[in-house]
């Protein structure tokens, strides 16, 4: 009890602080509410909703220091940036009917609604665990919305000190310069407010920013000595109190009669509301509810940083928003929300228990309960320089301040979205702002290139580890006649052409020339022969549309034309959102095959699909080859197994897309003319290899050595395993290397996901003519990598103690033998390095 008193001692300047900054808002936001003109200016409304106003504060009040919010010192009150839509309701609501009882009764029903309508929004928000999907509405509509209500309250705050109605002008500007009189109205405020700007600015440049206490006891103390001043003057000459309200100097609220905070209750007679004109109000309902959203979900991070609390759940506070308001709409009065500032200013003083919050309610509900007599004596300029003050900070915020912090067209939009607000009305002010988001948006987001790299197949191989006279030829092949397009972003109707307009450069023979296709190595270069496939990574595409997708099947028939294969990976079909969105381009291949015309089309109306872009590059790797060799029509006693995907898909690439029948294109002569000049050429080194493991031996190692390599059968043994076995784990002490003879093995590196987290996981395969654990066996170090059985091998082993005993008997051959196979893991690893690189 003694702690409780001893909090409430200390709580005493924040809550005094706390009630005058209720006291200036009540008297110069809630005097607002309701249009001064009309009805509402004949029924006396701008007490009721000063009244409205400490209602809607205390219930928020009382909600958030109950235990909603986790701030524990949360100061509530009443939204005041959304006066503007309150006014629209209102004179809407009038304009459609002509009885003042069904005017006032309807317009406070709506405005309740308001609140309702906020209440659900906030607590479906925080509910649904959503409300850090406002932070990603654009911050610059929200700052162009509050330019658009600072000049709002900057055209209010003239009517008011003109003592003008809403309906006597769409604009207070002709009577601002009718007679000196007026001038002298609207002038003193605005000279207050601007006063009041300049002197805490030069303030905080004297004090290097200023204490938060002290500008605010300033901002205070400067609005509590107007009245004072002003009463001293009026005393002093003798002024009667109705020579000031005549003459617009204080408010004439019916001669300054008390008021009951509990009169506009008189008004809510259900049977005079009418709800068409609600229903008619609903835009401007939503319009607000949309701009009410915004404000929680923004404030109450930066809140939380500010008072160091981190924390602080945002849903949490959402759902104490909807609490508060969903209250404030049942008892009849306004939305609500945590004020930033208010807080901020309330801890700072020492409101930091909720019996501080607590006592702030109940001075509020002292402030309630006095009634709004008190507002017949506030002097205009009070509530005139207040306005001002508020409307030329928003106004400073929205144009000034983000001078230099957004791009030009953020300002644009900026600058729009106040116009549109202040000539026409908010809600074409939001919508237009929305919309020139968006078009803003398509224009920045199409100009980002959806296409990351092109390579050629030289530049971006497999990771398939081949025989030197394979991979000399695959180099030159594929470096010609296969072009890859890695995409990445999300492909819609704004980037999609420049997927088109890079095709076609690519058919065009400018991608060849950009990119400097293979060597010519002294001979005459060759003309072009063109692609034969083109490869499209979706790895990185987040998502496709309807107009990209409907782009990308004009590639395809672009393609079909020429004879090309679309070959697309890292995307699965029907799977992801990727995947789905391309199951109406798959269903249109399914009938592009079907049509009259696809069979002559020949290998350009398929499309491939492969999983990852190592898999889709093996398949075209295997295609060349499995071309080159058919073609030859020869018998061979070298072993042919290729790895990747086995199916009947290459075979039909290799016989009817490279076969005699298209003998004499340019493509089939280029991969002739390569084929003889690096796959024919490696048989000379095979004339006089009959037996087994010299012809594998020669075609391993014969490229990086001129050693004669007959004594090392005796130090090798021959193994064989079958698919699916593994030869060794990562991290295995090695027992040896291994030559292939037949099959394919597939290594897998595993790299911990702290120190290597893209790709965590590569694949490398081994073919028939390569080495596999050359390192880890010379070097005696643990394996590093998983080594399977792809495809049933036959293996020629060099063992640790088999290489020992080579290197004691034959010293100068092991030395020899030990630079070839470190040469070809060099090359090997270089290549795999570079074709990784290329998949960033």
């Amino acid at each position: 009890m003694l702690e409780t008193a001893r909090t409430s001692l200390k709580s005493i300047p924040a809550v005094i602080l706390g009630s005058l900054l209720n006291i200036l808002d009540g008297v110069s936001y809630g005097m607002i509410i309701f249009p001064a003109s009309g009805v509402f200016d004949d029924y006396q409304m701008a007490p009721v909703g000063v009244s409205m106003f400490f209602l809607s504060t205390l219930t928020a009040q009382l909600t958030y220091t109950l235990g909603a919010s986790q701030f524990p010192g949360a100061n509530g009150s009443m939204m005041i940036e959304v006066v503007p839509f309150f006014h629209m309701i209102a004179l809407s609501i009038s304009a459609d009917l002509e009885s003042p009882t069904e005017i006032l009764a309807t317009t406070l029903v709506s405005y309740a609604l308001s609140s309702v309508l906020t209440g659900i929004a906030f607590f479906l928000l925080g509910y649904l665990k959503l409300g850090t999907l406002i932070g990603f509405f654009p911050r610059h509509i929200l700052v162009g919305c509050i330019g658009g209500v600072g000049a709002f309250l900057v055209e209010t705050g003239l009517e008011v000190s003109l003592s003008l109605t809403s309906t006597s002008t769409s604009t207070p500007l002709p009577h601002m310069f009718t007679s000196l009189h007026n001038i002298i109205l609207w002038g003193v405020p605005l000279f207050l407010a601007v006063f009041l700007r300049v002197g805490m600015w030069l303030y905080g440049k004297l004090h290097k920013g200023g204490d938060g206490e002290a500008t605010s006891g300033i901002f205070v103390g400067y609005f509590i000595a107007i009245p004072v001043i002003f009463y001293v003057v009026v005393f002093a000459a003798g002024i009667p109190m109705d020579v000031l309200r005549k003459n617009g100097w204080v408010f004439d609220v019916q001669g300054g009669n008390e008021a009951g905070w509990y009169k506009f209750y008189g008004y809510f007679d259900f049977t005079q509301v009418r709800f068409k004109p609600i229903w008619d109000t609903l835009p401007t309902q939503f319009a607000l509810l949309f701009f009410n959203i915004l404000h929680p979900p923004l404030n109450v991070p930066a809140l939380s940083i500010s008072l160091n609390e981190d924390y602080i759940d945002t849903n949490k506070e959402l759902v104490a928003h909807g609490y508060s308001n969903l209250f404030a709409g049942l008892i009849g009065t306004v939305p609500n929300y945590l004020v930033y500032v208010n807080t901020l200013l309330f801890y700072r003083v020492g409101g930091t228990t909720r019996i501080s919050g607590f006592l702030l309610a109940a001075a509020t509900g002292v402030l309630l309960a006095i009634g709004t007599g008190f507002v017949g004596y506030i002097p205009v300029m009070v509530v005139g320089a207040l306005i001002f003050v508020l409307g030329i900070d928003l106004v400073k915020e929205a144009i000034w301040d983000t001078r230099g912090r957004v791009s030009w067209s953020e300002y644009i939009t900026i600058i729009s979205i106040m116009v549109c607000m202040t000539v026409w009305d908010f809600v074409i002010g939001v919508l237009f702002g929305i919309i020139v988001c968006c078009l803003f948006f398509v224009i920045q987001t199409s100009r980002l290139s959806v296409i990351r790299a092109l390579h050629t197949g030289s530049t971006a191989p497999s990771t398939v580890r081949r025989p030197s006279v394979q991979r000399a030829y695959i180099r030159e092949v594929s470096g010609k006649q296969t072009c890859v397009m890695r995409l990445g972003g999300f492909m819609f109707f704004g980037n999609v052409t420049e997927v088109e307009e890079g095709v076609r450069r690519v058919l065009g023979g400018a991608f060849e020339k950009d990119h400097g296709y293979g060597s010519t190595r002294g001979r005459v270069e060759a003309p072009d022969p063109g692609i034969r496939f083109l490869v499209l990574d979706l790895t990185h595409v987040a998502g496709v549309d309807m107009s990209a997708i409907e782009g990308l099947v004009r590639v395809r028939r672009m393609l079909e034309k020429r004879g090309v294969c679309l070959v697309m990976c890292g995307v699965r079909r029907g799977e992801g959102p990727v995947g789905k969105a391309l199951d109406v381009f798959f269903g249109d291949e399914a009938e592009s095959e079907d049509a009259p015309g696809a069979v002559e089309a020949g290998i350009g109306s398929k499309v491939e699909v492969f999983d990852t872009f190592g898999d889709a590059m093996e398949w075209t790797e295997n295609a060349y080859l499995k071309a080159w060799f058919k073609a030859q029509k020869v018998a061979r006693s070298v072993p042919f197994l290729l790895p990747g995907r086995q199916d009947a898909d290459t075979t039909d690439y290799s016989e009817s897309g490279l076969g005699l029948s298209m003998l004499g294109s340019p493509r089939i002569v280029h991969l002739y003319d390569a084929g003889s000049r690096t796959i024919a050429n490696g048989r000379i080194h095979l004339v006089y290899a009959v037996r087994e493991p010299l012809p594998t031996l020669s075609r391993a190692l014969s490229s990086y050595t001129s050693l004669d390599l007959s004594p090392l059968p005796s130090y090798l043994s021959r193994v064989c395993y079958p698919a699916g076995h593994v030869l060794w784990r990562q991290n295995d002490p090695p027992d040896g290397l291994y030559i292939i003879e037949k099959g394919v093995l597939r290594a897998s590196y595993t790299f911990d996901n702290e120190t290597y987290t893209h790709p965590p996981h590569i694949e490398e395969s081994m073919v028939s003519g390569t080495v596999a654990g050359e390192l880890s066996a010379l070097s005696n170090m643990p394996r590093n990598a998983t080594m399977v059985v792809e495809r049933d091998v036959v293996l020629w082993k060099l063992s640790r103690e088999a290489l020992g005993r080579m290197q004691e008997e034959k010293p100068i051959f092991a030395k020899q033998l030990v630079e070839a196979i470190l040469k070809s893991a060099k090359i090997d690893y270089d290549i795999l390095l570079a074709a990784l690189a290329t998949r960033q």
